[in-house]
């Protein structure tokens, strides 16, 4: 019997080949499309799975009241770590991680720059990174003892065994190899390609006691058995123990399986996060898959006449209901699988592409059996998901009325034929809408004013001898006519390293915790920037010798400390007395979607880690950054000359929009095209059926365009009905997306005429070509038979 089944089915798909190659089609591209968001997920739900002690690692976090709003953030001080390893007994390991440096690694005559973390010497026994060589017990316990990823060794080192090796960091301290782990997994927050122990950074002065720095994260690991409602209340006082100058400030652990998806914070609650982006795609998934399915059942539900006499024949001769039912869900799992061998190729070619849009290393594990088992899942799912309304329809019909040929139902006005294709374009029209006003979005925030000049302006760390040589380096650039304007500060002008709440002013408010950015650079910022000076001047150390303890503030920070003459007035911060030499027009230095924060510049007396250059716009790039090079080289000679142009790393703020409104776009695109592949489908069997009424209507006189109008008519009313339940759904989600954006565009009436026009004209040309093709045969041969 059931080698009878599979000849059948072989045998209705070679003889209908165009309508099994369009099921074939719209079930792979739908299967593909939901494979690689379903990879995607994936990824991110097993953010960190690979720690064997994932269940009892949690991340020390701050909570406090800052500019009258409850924040809670994730950097804390450097000696929060030793203190809940004493303080607390359930905690079996407290360990810090710095942020990621690059250092400058010298091996004989090789030189390569590489980022990686100072970590507390326990960090492998908290975290799980095998070790390929070495002992992660006591790879880390000396100051100047260094741990390789495999690919750092092997750049280094060749194939020769880097253990017990030395290698120079920034072309002074000497570092012996103890150790070379595997690969951080892509899917991990950690991504070093070296780690060197915290008493590093104590030699070198990088550490220090103040409850006040929150600048490093910390992490903890609690002993077996412990539960986080039993620590909580010990961990929450921590700070305030030690630093009696606040008094409203928690401490609280937050546990690893939520660092990933659920770490926004709206006060002192979880407000979202990327779970809410795992969702919205698991939806997306789920739709295209079943909009591929939805094509299944639609042609297989309107050639239903061309299996009723063979259902018919089957129940005369005894053939139970059931028997047929699993017949025909058989002929759609063998037309399923098939769609998924097309469907792993698909995904095979595409991974590198989506790799590269989503920013991911997501693969097939061929060589895994949950691979194959879940592939096997995936597979029944769809054939069950797009064959069980078919095999049910068609197992359903009478044999009497089917032999004597009165078993077609009458053109109700409503038929789940036509709620299939109403669901289709909706869906597809939602996406259209949505991926519209992400655009706009992300255009809206682009084209926000910037509050600097951008273009031809990049920046260079002070790296190795840039420090001591920074003034001859300034003047070399000048005098080449390489740049216009140079100046050196604490960060890029994209980023902001430092922020504080304890700036002293007269009128300060006692309970004001007004949160300003914090900025450092010596002299000529606004010329080599570009900010608009609204009072006052730059820094100018040569005619004003107390200007290193001058301060530029923004119009955000004038409005906070509440001057109305900002100009002389006197600020304190960290030990020193700062005066005001001018205010700038607010730029953005962070997010563009967000509110312009308070800002205070201060002067030489800062601390500077960047040097920006201005290029010459009179002569060509290239040539500016060949004599930079030189330049750099002449006075920083062991390292490489590692540039960023401001316009770029700014353009990078809207990369996650642009991923986002991307795969909006991409994926709007296949479900229209397999929304269309099944309207271009139906639209020929219903061509097909109806070839001796339109000989008819031809030969009573009927045009082309009145039968490519009848035929058109029924479909496009379909999709005006979709637009009417897609308008306000994609209204309702991205008014919802647009309200995380303080700074966002309003949604307008005419992206909904676009979508519905759009929309509209992809149905038509769909089916047209059908109707026109019709309208256009000759009647005579259709009504031959007659």
């Amino acid at each position: 019997m059931l080698k009878n089944y599979l000849k059948i089915a072989f045998r209705n798909l070679w003889k209908n080949k165009g309508f099994s190659f369009i099921n074939i089609t719209g079930l792979a591209i739908g299967m593909a499309s939901a494979i690689l968001i379903l990879l995607w997920i994936q990824n991110e739900v097993t953010y960190e799975g690979f720690h064997e002690k994932k269940d009892r690692i949690y991340e020390a976090w701050n909570r406090a009241v800052f500019s009258g709003e409850l924040h809670c953030w994730n950097t804390t001080p450097k000696i929060m770590a030793s203190a809940l390893q004493r303080d607390i007994p359930e905690i079996e390991h407290a360990c810090r991680v710095n942020w990621s440096q690059r250092y400058l690694f010298n091996v004989g005559d090789k030189r390569l720059m590489a980022r990686g973390n100072a970590v507390d010497s326990i960090f492998l026994q908290v975290f799980t990174f095998p070790l390929l060589l070495g002992d992660p017990n006591t790879a880390l316990k000396e100051p100047y003892s260094i741990i390789l990823t495999e690919s750092l060794a092997k750049s280094l080192f060749g194939g020769e065994n880097p253990m017990g090796k030395t290698i120079k960091i920034d072309s002074k301290d000497n570092f012996k190899v103890t150790g070379v782990a595997k690969e951080p997994p892509s899917n991990s927050r950690f991504n070093f390609s070296y780690l060197v122990p915290w008493d590093y950074l104590r030699k070198k002065g990088d550490d220090d006691q103040n409850w006040g720095n929150n600048s490093t994260r910390t992490y903890v690991l609690l002993k077996e058995n412990t539960t986080l409602a039993s620590v909580a209340p010990k961990v929450k006082g921590l700070k305030m123990r030690y630093d009696s100058s606040e008094k409203h400030w928690d401490n609280f652990l937050y546990p690893m399986s939520r660092w990933r998806l659920y770490s926004n914070f709206k006060g002192a609650e979880e407000d979202g996060g990327k779970i809410e982006f795992v969702r919205l795609f698991g939806i997306i998934a789920g739709f295209i898959l079943l909009i591929a399915c939805i094509n299944f059942m639609n042609l297989s539900t309107a050639r239903s006449e061309k299996r009723a006499k063979e259902v018919g024949i089957r129940k005369v001769v005894g053939a139970q209901r059931g028997s047929l039912v699993s017949q025909f869900i058989g002929e759609s799992v063998l037309l399923a699988f098939l769609a998924g061998i097309v469907a792993i190729l698909i995904v095979q070619v595409s991974l590198p592409g989506f790799n590269t849009l989503t920013d991911k290393k997501l693969s097939l594990h061929y060589g895994n059996p949950y691979f194959w088992l879940a592939g096997l899942g995936f597979v029944l799912f769809t054939g069950l998901l797009a064959g069980s309304y078919p095999a049910f329809f068609l197992s359903g019909f009478q044999p009497v009325k089917v032999l004597k040929g009165t078993f077609r139902a009458v053109n109700a006005l409503i038929t789940p034929r036509k709620v299939l294709v109403v669901l289709q374009f909706s869906f597809a029209i939602i996406l259209i809408i949505c991926t519209i006003i992400v655009k706009q979005q992300i255009d809206h925030a682009r084209d926000r004013e910037t509050g600097y000049n951008k273009s031809n302006l990049i920046y260079h760390f002070l790296t190795g001898d840039l420090r001591n040589n920074y003034l001859m380096l300034k003047r070399d650039l000048l005098a080449s006519g390489v740049a216009t304007a140079v100046c050196r500060s604490s960060s890029p002008l994209t980023e902001s390293y430092s922020d504080s709440w304890g700036f002293e002013w007269e009128g300060k408010a006692p309970d004001d915790k007004t949160d300003f950015y914090r900025f450092c650079t010596d002299e000529d910022l606004v010329s080599t920037s570009g900010f608009k000076l609204l009072k006052g001047r730059d820094f100018n150390l040569k005619e004003y010798l107390t200007d290193s303890a001058g301060i530029i503030l923004n119009e955000s920070a004038v409005k906070a400390m509440g001057f109305k003459e900002p100009l002389g007035q006197i600020i304190k911060d960290n030990g020193i007395t700062w005066h005001v030499v001018g205010v700038i027009k607010d730029f953005i230095l962070e997010s563009p979607y967000t509110p312009i924060a308070p800002m205070v510049i201060e002067g030489a007396k800062g601390w500077f880690s960047t040097v920006h250059i201005r290029l010459n716009d009179v002569h060509s790039t290239t040539e500016n950054l060949k004599k930079a090079e030189a330049i750099f080289k002449k006075y920083n000679p062991e390292y490489p000359f590692e540039y960023s142009f401001i316009d770029e790393e700014y353009a990078q703020k809207f990369d996650d929009e642009k991923r986002t409104g991307t795969l909006a776009a991409l994926f709007a695109g296949l479900t229209i095209f397999i929304s269309c592949l099944g309207l271009f489908g139906l639209a020929t069997y219903m061509a097909e059926n109806r070839v001796k009424e339109i000989g008819v209507r031809k030969v009573l006189g009927a045009s082309v365009t009145g039968i490519v109008s009848l035929l058109s008519r029924d479909f496009l009313r379909l999709v005006v009905i979709s637009f009417f339940i897609a308008a306000p759904i994609s209204w309702w989600a991205m008014h919802k997306w647009l309200q995380s954006y303080p700074y966002r565009v309003s949604i307008q009436w005419w992206v909904f005429v676009l979508s519905g026009i759009l929309s509209m004209s992809i149905a038509l040309a769909t089916v047209s070509w059908q109707a026109i093709r019709a309208a256009l045969a000759n009647p005579a041969r259709s009504l031959r038979s007659e």
